[in-house]
Order: structure tokens, then sequence, then C-alpha cells
């Protein structure tokens, strides 16, 4: 595993991205950024911060701690050689109107890059459609002015819901996608959803299985997250 870098063309990309964010002194961060980029001159190399802001899929939700979803993304990460850390952000029952209202607690975290992942309750209580566009909108613009990338992860709604609500839910979040302008997963529980191998016995959660899947399905998605967070490589070994 790579311990630090050496200066080039994006040395210390992430540390110094993250102190700009803190302190928004244009002329004190040039003047860092150009001190970095004198040849010869080494910069400690943090992970890349990837946010997976959730419900319950994200939680873990009755799993053991190293089967939630963040943990199982950041080890399949690093076997591929991203140096990444995958902080879970995600709150069982959480709709989008929640994950709205504790955006400041998980910008505290100074994410590079975010999977927002949420929108499953919202469907499942049957709740206005207009108002978790609008949240999932929010959420995502929120993050974007913070320049933190967006991955929005779609959800599909149950057949019990009716056709007409179904097919409403199910466009939302491709809509929020395009209109913000940041990258889609079209279903965060692709190859999972309605297998019971895969899912607890209440047919909703997935197994550590099931998450090990979600995890290998999305994977391409999220490295190519990474490489909008870490356009110059930096955070690959």
């Amino acid at each position: 595993m790579r311990q630090t870098r050496v200066a080039s063309g994006c040395p210390g990309y992430g540390p110094l991205r993250r102190w700009f964010k803190e302190n928004g002194s244009v002329a004190v961060g040039a003047l860092v950024a150009v001190a970095l980029m004198l040849p010869g001159v080494p910069a400690q190399a943090d992970p890349l911060r990837l946010l997976a802001f959730g419900d319950s899929l994200t939680a873990g939700y009755n799993l053991p701690q190293d089967a939630a979803f963040p943990v199982q993304l950041e080890a399949a990460l690093r076997d591929r050689g991203h140096d990444v850390t995958v902080l879970n952000a995600g709150v069982s029952g959480d709709t989008t109107a929640g994950g709205r209202s504790r955006l400041d607690w998980v910008l505290a975290e100074t994410p590079d890059a975010v999977i927002v992942a949420l929108g499953a309750n919202d469907g499942l209580r049957g709740l206005d459609l207009a108002q978790t566009r609008e949240n999932l909108t929010a959420i995502v613009r929120r993050f974007k002015s913070q320049e933190v990338q967006v991955l929005v992860a779609g959800m599909l709604a149950p057949p019990n819901l009716g056709r007409e609500y179904g097919e409403a839910f199910n466009a939302v979040f491709p809509e929020v996608a395009e209109r913000t302008g940041v990258l889609f997963y079209p279903f965060f529980l692709e190859g999972v959803a309605a297998d019971p191998a895969l899912n607890q016995a209440d047919g909703m959660h997935p197994t550590a299985e099931g998450v090990a899947v979600m995890v290998e399905n999305i994977l391409p998605s999220v490295e190519e997250l990474l490489r909008k967070a870490d356009p110059c490589g930096c955070s690959s070994d």
C-alpha cells in the first residue's frame, strides 16, 4: 500500500482540497498548492473519503459490523488498488427528508465523494413523490456545492404499491441524477431483490452474501465516481 506521494501534477490532492474547504483562504491555499508542486517535495497521501449515505441497506441492518455495505465496499475497492475509506452514514428507517435534515452532520466528515442511497423508505410508506424528488435534488445539490462528487443509487418500487405509483417512483432517481448532472446507478439492490437466498427473513434486507452481490454489481460505478473525485489517480496504487 502506498505510504507517501511524490509531488507531481496533482500532489496531496485529497488533503489539500479538504484543507481548502475548511479554511476558505484563496491566497493561502494557492501558496500551499504551489509549495506542494515544487519538484522533490513529498506529500502525505490521505485516502479518499467515500460516504455511503443511506438507510438500513447502507447501515447494515441485522448484520455483523464487518458485513455491512460500507465495510464490504471498502474491502473490494482496496483489493482493486484504491486507497479509500468508506464512511457509513446509513440510518435505519431514514427517508429522503431525514437524510436532508442531517446533511450538516455528514458534511462534517469532509467526504470527497458520496453514494446517495436514499428513497426506499419513501416508497414503502407511499410518501408524496414530489417531496421525495425535491429532497433528493436538494441533497445532491448540497453535496455538489461542497465539491463532493455524487453517485445516485436508484431504487425500484415493490409491486404492491400499484403500477401508477411504482412507475412514478422508479422515475424519480434517474430524473434527479439527470437534472443535477451526477452519476446514476439504476438499482441499489440489483441481483439481490426478491431472491430468498440473498435476503433475510423479512425479504427486504440483504444477508451478508446479498451485500457482497450488491458490492460486486455497483463496483464499476463506484470506481467511475472515484475517478471523478480524484481525476489524476492519486488514490490508486
